[in-house]
């Protein structure tokens, strides 16, 4: 992770970066983007086992630094600027993994799962409310619109969690490193317009207190009154059933 200004902190302990690395790539991986290598312990973890990383750090500071420990290992390339600003897609098929800054990580993870076809796995250590929050189901207090946009293109994985004394400095909270595997929900389920059903879910979830009417009643009117669902919460639906009831939406369109 990057500086402290920024409230991250940076995980110390060999063993834990071994296994994070051991989970995003076996010997031999042809390409790993690593997001937010901060001073390089898992940078390094991931050398020793794939053939190339793509180190993307936004801090110029810690740059300079990876530059001068990694000097002449031409199978890294680092990559100073914004991960939100990187098109993650363009290398081709590739592992993306990293220490996440808990501030960022849920757009990161947006952005990541963005990759479509290219992700071929994704392997990150993030806040274990994130974690929780990506892979909840319906009925969890987690369950949200991270945890449907999770679902759309992913199978999303809490693999062990990290505990703050394995940081320097140590935060205040546990972490958790989750594991994505890539799928495609929309094909599946026949959803067409993948965009514009996540912009139904970011509706229904738009008031969590509020029974889909409410959220849904000013866009579409009195049709949602005749749903079966409509007195529901969007915290008890599953994934599943917003593909069904998006269905219903797109139905009513000319």
């Amino acid at each position: 992770m990057a500086r402290q200004k920024l409230g991250q902190h940076f995980l110390t302990q060999a063993g834990i970066l071994e296994r994070i690395a051991r989970a995003a790539c076996d010997p031999g991986e042809p390409l790993v983007i690593e997001i937010g290598p901060g001073r390089g312990p898992l940078t390094a973890q991931l050398l020793s086992l794939a053939r190339r990383v793509v180190a993307i750090e936004l801090d110029a500071g810690l740059v300079e630094h990876l530059r001068s420990r990694f000097a002449g290992d031409s199978r890294l390339q680092i990559l100073e600027g914004d991960a939100l600003a990187v098109d993650l897609a363009g290398w081709g098929p590739a592992v993306i993994a990293g220490n996440l800054p808990y501030y960022a990580a849920t757009p990161i993870l947006e952005h990541v799962l963005a990759a479509g076809p290219m992700l071929k796995r994704g392997v990150f250590l993030v806040q274990k409310e994130v974690g929780e929050r990506l892979t909840a189901r319906p009925g969890r207090r987690e369950y949200g619109f991270l945890s449907v946009r999770t679902w759309l293109s992913a199978d999303a994985e809490a693999l062990f969690v990290v505990k703050p004394g394995a940081f320097r400095p140590p935060p205040k909270v546990d972490s958790v490193v989750v594991r994505l595997r890539p799928r495609n929900r929309a094909s599946e389920l026949g959803i067409a317009d993948p965009a514009g059903f996540l912009a139904f879910a970011g509706l229904c979830f738009r008031s969590k207190r509020k029974t889909l009417r409410n959220n849904l009643a000013p866009i579409y009117g009195s049709a949602v009154d005749a749903w079966p669902e409509a007195r529901m919460r969007a915290e008890q639906i599953p994934p599943e059933g917003f593909a069904e009831l998006y269905r219903r939406t797109r139905a009513r369109m000319p």
